[in-house]
C-alpha cells in the first residue's frame, strides 16, 4: 500500500478549519492501510485562533498534524508541506485548500489512477470563484505557453494527488519563498514530459473567512511571476 499525505495550507481559517478536518481526515482514514498517513495542516502566522482549532482537533485525531510557521504566504507555505512530507517519506502527496472550494468526494478517481501516472491535477472546468480569477488563470496559461512552450488549461488548480519522489525531484529548482509553486510544479512536469494526467473537477465559492489575495496582490505577484518565469526559462 502507499502513504498519503494530505497538504492543506491555512491563514486565518477559523471559520473553515474544523469543517476542512471534518472533510478531509475521513479521505486519510480510508488510505491508512500501514498506519502512515497523515493529514497536515499548515498554519501561516494566523491572526485568528486557527492554530488553536487545529490542535484542539489533533487531540482526537491521531492522523492529524498541525504545523505552525512565521507568515509566508500560500505558496512558501505549500511548499514547507511538500518539504515536511518529503522528509516524512510519505509516498503520495496531495495538496488542497483550507477555504472550503474543493470537494473531497472527487478524490477516489485521482487515487485510483496513481499507478498509471506522476501526477494527476485537477482542471477546474466550471469556477465558482468569480471571473476575475478565470481571467488570471487564463493569463497565467497565456504566458506559460509563451514562454515555456507548455500548454495546460489550468496550472495552478489546489487539487493534486503527486508521487513525492516527483516533487522531491523538482522542488529545489525553486526559492522556499517563491509564491506559485504548483505553478511551477505544473509546468515542470509537463516540460519535462512527466507521466501528467489532467481531471476536471468542481470548484466552489469560497464557504466562509475572507479570500487573503486581493487584486493589489494579484497584480504585485503576477508582475513578480512573470520576471520569475523569465529566470526559470533560463535554469530548463
Amino acid at each position: 500500500m502507499s502513504s498519503l499525505y494530505i497538504v492543506i495550507p491555512a491563514y486565518n481559517e477559523s471559520e473553515n478549519i474544523e469543517k476542512t478536518i471534518d472533510q478531509w481526515y475521513p479521505v486519510v482514514e480510508r488510505h491508512n492501510d500501514e498506519g502512515n498517513s497523515r493529514l497536515v495542516i499548515i498554519n501561516d502566522g494566523s491572526k485568528d485562533n486557527t492554530y488553536e482549532l487545529l490542535q484542539k482537533c489533533a487531540a482526537t485525531r491521531p492522523l492529524l498534524v498541525p504545523l505552525d510557521k512565521p507568515n509566508g504566504g500560500h505558496g512558501p507555505t505549500v511548499l514547507y508541506g511538500y518539504r515536511y512530507a518529503i522528509r516524512q517519506k510519505a509516498d503520495y502527496i496531495f495538496q488542497t485548500d483550507s477555504d472550503g472550494q474543493t470537494n473531497p468526494d472527487e478524490f477516489e478517481p485521482f487515487w485510483n489512477q496513481r499507478g498509471r501516472y506522476d501526477a494527476i491535477i485537477g482542471s477546474r472546468a466550471v469556477r465558482g470563484d468569480g471571473k476575475s480569477r478565470k481571467f488570471v488563470e487564463n493569463v497565467v496559461c497565456f504566458l506559460l505557453r509563451m514562454i515555456f512552450g507548455v500548454k495546460v488549461s489550468d496550472a495552478n488548480a489546489p487539487y493534486r494527488l503527486m508521487k513525492s519522489s516527483l516533487v522531491a525531484k523538482y522542488i529545489d529548482k525553486l526559492p522556499e519563498d517563491f509564491n506559485i509553486p504548483n505553478i511551477m510544479f505544473t509546468t515542470y512536469f509537463v516540460h519535462y514530459k512527466e507521466k501528467v494526467k489532467f481531471i476536471e473537477i468542481t470548484f466552489k465559492p469560497r464557504q466562509g473567512g475572507t479570500n487573503s489575495i486581493n487584486v493589489k496582490k494579484i497584480v504585485k505577484i503576477g508582475w513578480k511571476a512573470v520576471k520569475d518565469f523569465y529566470k526559470l526559462k533560463k535554469e530548463l
